[in-house]
């Protein structure tokens, strides 16, 4: 019998439904995956075995009834910024210590309606900040991947790197994640995965720890393109505890996978061809190109000209909402406590030890940007840029374009504690620039492997689609997928 980890969603729901598997079985088989390789990749950083065979043994019994649902006994991780009742929820974050909320995310909720096993959290950077796994008060996650002949251990990407490396790894059949920034995209790109910003409202946000409200969504990482439909279908929903979610009904994401683009205009924006790209990140961009021709697609060159301004609008919106979001965490009712003289020292003294270094650096930034005397310079002239940006999609697609295909990052992943990264966060920043786009201006993204650089290391391509059009990033995708095929790391851990 194949390896019960190495089924896609799709496949393990066949197996399930045909009583050919049970859902205990296949629980257990992830649950022994992570007992041998969490220690080295450091994927999760809670594990709840009781309660994952408690909720698989009441998917058997359903599937026995015939009343299976639709991600019945399918065992997935859940990223740490999503609350779990009774489960550490603490935004990998030291602030946030001995934290277990009494609620569930609406996200999460929906993937337990719908029959989906939880075996634990999932290791993320502290409050989604980072683009590298690096900045978790739990520690380094490590990509599944690593270069040909080579034992460097590399990143996962980030913020979602636990969630990418579990996927990779085949510590669970999908995950939960957040996307920022590219937050998603990037992860996947870096491991081999798929992974869908949806639009910003198609998904609740409420029982997820807030990075930057008007920035924030969520989604899934998947092995593949259908798991990722499969996963995005239960995951959104209206819910009138977010009133930014959108009351539009939820499609079936993975009808729209094999269908035709046949017609469809794809475009191809100039502002992507950044100085010092590496040739292997064109060639694929070009490779995609002629996938998406060779299956009917039009290709037009498209302009998106205020793209430049996007990266340092978006470090001035992002840590400039998270000052305030973050403002919360001060030690009185939860999470970390650190006694001082008054209730001022208590505060300082709580955050100086809770917050790690990061998360202070965009504290601060975004505090000084939203200060008397600065606010309008900064804060409110990155929401102009953001309109702008926005504008520059709009008239995109109003001139008939479906889709848009980027690359998903400028470079494959790195290795940890790499100094010219860790000595410049500026430069690290630079790793969201094809990703940062897509949340100024609320819209849906896809990053889906294309192939593998000189190293050995998967690389991604980016899908930009319009407002809640998902189903077509979906179905080009799969497209790309087909022509690309899928990527699994050799086995080291």
């Amino acid at each position: 019998m194949t390896d019960l980890t190495s089924l896609t969603i799709a496949e393990a729901r066949a197996k399930l439904s045909a009583k050919e598997i049970t859902a205990v079985e296949l629980t257990d088989a992830y649950i022994a995956a992570i007992e041998a390789a969490n220690e080295r990749i450091n994927a999760y950083i809670t594990v709840t075995p009781e309660k994952a065979r408690e909720m698989a043994k009441a998917s058997d019994a359903r599937i026995a009834e015939s009343r299976a649902r639709p991600l019945e006994g399918i065992p997935l991780g859940i990223k740490d910024l999503f609350a779990t009742e009774g489960v550490h929820t603490q935004a990998c974050s030291h602030v946030l210590d001995g934290f277990k909320p009494r609620y569930e995310s609406t996200v999460t909720q929906n993937l337990w309606n719908d029959g989906a096993v939880m075996l634990g959290k999932l290791n993320m950077d502290e409050f989604a900040m980072g683009s590298s796994n690096e900045t978790s008060y739990y520690g380094v996650v490590k990509n599944p991947w690593r270069a040909r002949g080579s034992n460097l251990d590399l990143v996962p990407g980030g913020s979602s790197g636990g969630s990418a490396a579990a996927v990779a790894a085949h510590l669970c059949a999908g995950a939960t994640a957040t996307d920022t920034g590219g937050s998603i995209r990037q992860p996947a790109a870096f491991t081999g995965t798929v992974g869908i910003k949806p639009t910003y409202g198609r998904c609740s946000r409420w029982g997820i720890a807030a990075f930057a409200s008007s920035l924030d969504q969520a989604g899934p990482i998947a092995r593949d393109v259908r798991d990722a439909a499969i996963l995005l279908g239960s995951m959104a929903s209206v819910d009138p505890k977010d009133t930014t979610s959108v009351d539009l009904p939820v499609p079936d994401y993975e009808a729209s996978i094999g269908q035709s683009i046949k017609g469809m205009k794809i475009g191809i924006p100039k502002e992507y061809r950044v100085d010092g790209m590496p040739e292997e990140i064109e060639a694929l961009w070009q490779q995609g190109v002629a996938w998406l021709r060779d299956a009917g697609a039009e290709i037009v060159d498209i302009s998106l000209p205020h793209t430049k301004y996007a990266l340092p609008a978006y470090y001035i919106v992002a840590p400039a909402e998270a000052s305030s979001n973050l403002a919360r965490y001060d030690g009185v009712r939860y999470g970390l406590r650190v006694d001082g003289k008054d209730i001022v020292d208590m505060y300082e003294k709580t955050r100086a030890a809770g917050f790690g270094r990061e998360v202070k650096r965009r504290i601060m930034i975004g505090t000084y940007v939203l200060s008397a005397g600065y606010y309008d310079a900064y804060y409110l002239r990155a929401q102009k840029v953001r309109t702008l940006i926005k504008r520059d999609f709009e008239l995109a697609f109003q001139a008939g374009v479906d889709a848009i295909l980027t690359p998903a990052t400028p470079s494959s992943a790195f290795g940890i504690a790499d100094e010219d990264l860790a000595s410049d966060p500026v430069k690290m920043y630079l790793n969201d620039i094809f990703t940062v786009t897509v949340n100024m201006a609320g819209l849906p993204g896809i990053a889906v492997p294309g192939g593998l650089d000189h190293k050995g290391l998967p690389l991604g391509l980016q899908l930009i689609g319009k407002p809640f059009e998902e189903e077509t990033l979906f179905k080009t995708a799969h497209i790309i997928e087909q022509a690309a095929g899928r990527f699994t790391p050799s086995k080291w851990w």
